[in-house]
């Protein structure tokens, strides 16, 4: 079984096309955690899709304190951590799930979409263009990895070097694999990553 955790940080407007790519899955996830990181920008969504469960926290946590807390709420075998302003290709929840018999990681392509997807090199991330759009991070890893949820919330989420940067998912992948996680990596693009002015919005 599967959770996906939906985050949002002023992203209310482009979340509700968020959530119908997971509900228009060819395998939808087992269960839907969204996040509304003390923004409230997001109150509408609970009438449009109440199939979905909601957190909405009165004053911001921060994208690693966040994350940590919406991890530890996750009780399926497997988790997955998806911005808001973000969407996923109809069979990539089929897809990546296909890989759990062998792998506790499962990784994927992305493909860069939105208004800045030709800069998002600004944002210096260890990335790797493809074609004009495709990238992936040089080890393969990236913050919408699936993976099994007793590893995850056995590593956690933390900030990295001494929190001048947050960079959260990167303590959790490297954590993962001390702990002996094993990964996959698949070599489509499954994820589609909206570069929005919204991005440069410090919430650390």
């Amino acid at each position: 079984m599967l959770t996906v955790v939906v985050a949002s940080y002023h992203y209310g407007h482009l979340a509700a096309h968020c959530i119908e790519s997971l509900l228009s899955q060819t395998r939808p996830p087992d269960q839907i955690l969204f996040v509304d990181d003390g923004i409230g920008d997001c109150k509408h969504l609970p009438e449009i899709y109440p199939e979905v469960t909601y957190i909405f926290r009165e004053g911001n946590l921060g994208t690693v304190d966040n994350f940590q807390d919406m991890l530890m709420r996750v009780t399926t075998e497997y988790t997955m951590f998806l911005g808001a302003d973000n969407w996923l290709r109809s069979d990539a929840i089929e897809t990546v799930m296909n890989e759990t018999p062998e792998a506790d990681i499962v990784t994927y392509e992305v493909m860069v979409t939105g208004e800045f997807k030709m800069n998002h090199r600004d944002a210096q991330l260890p990335d790797v263009m493809r074609n004009g759009d495709v990238y992936w991070r040089w080890n393969g890893h990236h913050g919408s990895m699936l993976y099994r949820t007793s590893y995850g919330q056995s590593a956690g989420y933390a900030k990295r070097d001494g929190g001048v940067n947050t960079d959260e998912d990167h303590v959790l992948w490297d954590r993962m694999l001390e702990l002996g996680a094993k990964r996959v990596h698949l070599e489509e693009p499954l994820l589609f990553y909206r570069r929005h002015r919204e991005n440069f919005i410090n919430c650390t």
